[in-house]
Parts: C-alpha cells; structure tokens; sequence
C-alpha cells in the first residue's frame, strides 16, 4: 500500500477515498451510497448501519471492523482482505466480487443473492448462513469454515471448493452442480440429494 493519510471525519455519499487509514473511527449510520474507496485501510472500525450501495471498494483492506448491518447492494468489491471481522447481516446481494478475502472473524448473514463471484476465498471463517441463491460463482474456496446454512438455489458454481466446509445445512442441492465436495460430505448430504431426486431409501 501506499503512505496512507489519517482520515478523521464522516463519510459521504458519492464520497472518493483514496490512500486513506481509517483507525478505531464509529462511523455507524454513515451514508457512503456510490463512495469509492482505493488503497485504504480500515482498521477496529464502527461500521453498523453504513450504507454501500453501489459502491466501490478496490484494493483496501478491512481488519477488526464490526456491525451489527451492513448494506452494501450493488457494490464491487476488487483485491479486498477482510480480516477478524464481526459482522451480522451483511447485505451485499446483487454485487461483483473479484479476488475478495474473508479471513477469520463471523458473519452471521452473508447475502450474495445473484451476485458475481470471482476468486473469492474464505479461511477460519464461521458463517450463519452463507446465501449464493442465483449468484454467479467462479473460483470459489471455503478453507476451515463453518457454514450454519449454504443456499445454492439457481446458483451457477464453477471451479467452486467446498472440501474445507462444515455444512450444516444446505438449501437448493441442485445448485451444487459445479462444486467440489468430500466424501465425508456426500454422505452428510445424502438425504438431501435423495430428496432432491425423489429417492425413497427404505
């Protein structure tokens, strides 16, 4: 990264961010609708309530942020690292993700209904509910998680690995065409996939 310059104020809509560190801020209810943020880092941050929409997140890093929601619809997220984060529900349905990084921490709702996902990898993650219901995924690894409930409904998977994934459920097994999975999964997701194909095991 660049030298970054101490940001201490509220953020805007429209609002263009760039090379900028911000540190331990509360910057809860702010409105960064169509923000653009590049080269920045975001450090013990209060994010709760901030909205995204259509924003612009590119080559920035977020580490011990926090919030309760999130709502970022609509946004792009470009060589992006989420580090130890706690996040509730983070809304981010409809938006492009390339080459994003979610690194330990939680997330209790991660929507990405019909998003595009593009060599996203998640690592010691625990995940609520994890929800790709029509999204596009391309390259995508979950790497010592814990997932509570995976929506592939509609999703389009390809190159997708789920080996490092405890599912503990799973909605729409059709979806999964695309994904690679382990034994020890496939016969997790055996009653789901005899449902799916209106198996009776007797």
């Amino acid at each position: 990264m660049p030298h970054l310059e101490t940001f201490d104020g509220r953020l805007e809509r429209d609002g263009d961010y760039e090379a900028l560190s911000f540190d331990g801020l509360d910057l809860s209810g702010d409105d960064a609708e169509g923000a653009r943020f590049m080269d920045c880092a975001l450090t013990g941050c209060d994010l709760d309530g901030v909205r995204l929409e259509d924003a612009e997140i590119l080559d920035t890093t977020l580490t011990t942020v926090r919030a309760g929601t999130l709502d970022a619809p609509d946004a792009t997220w470009r060589d992006v690292e989420l580090a130890d984060c706690r996040l509730g529900a983070v809304q981010a349905y409809g938006g492009q993700l390339t080459r994003v990084t979610i690194r330990g921490g939680k997330v209790d709702y991660l929507n990405l209904r019909d998003a595009r996902l593009e060599q996203v990898r998640l690592e010691d993650c625990v995940l609520g509910d994890l929800d790709l219901a029509g999204a596009r995924v391309h390259g995508l690894v979950l790497d010592r998680c814990r997932v509570g409930r995976l929506d592939v409904t509609r999703a389009q998977l390809k190159d997708v690995d789920l080996r490092g994934a405890e599912l503990a459920g799973l909605d729409g097994v059709a979806g999964l065409a695309g994904a690679t999975i382990s034994s020890a999964q496939l016969l997790e997701l055996a009653g789901a996939l005899a449902r799916h194909l209106k198996i009776t095991v007797d």
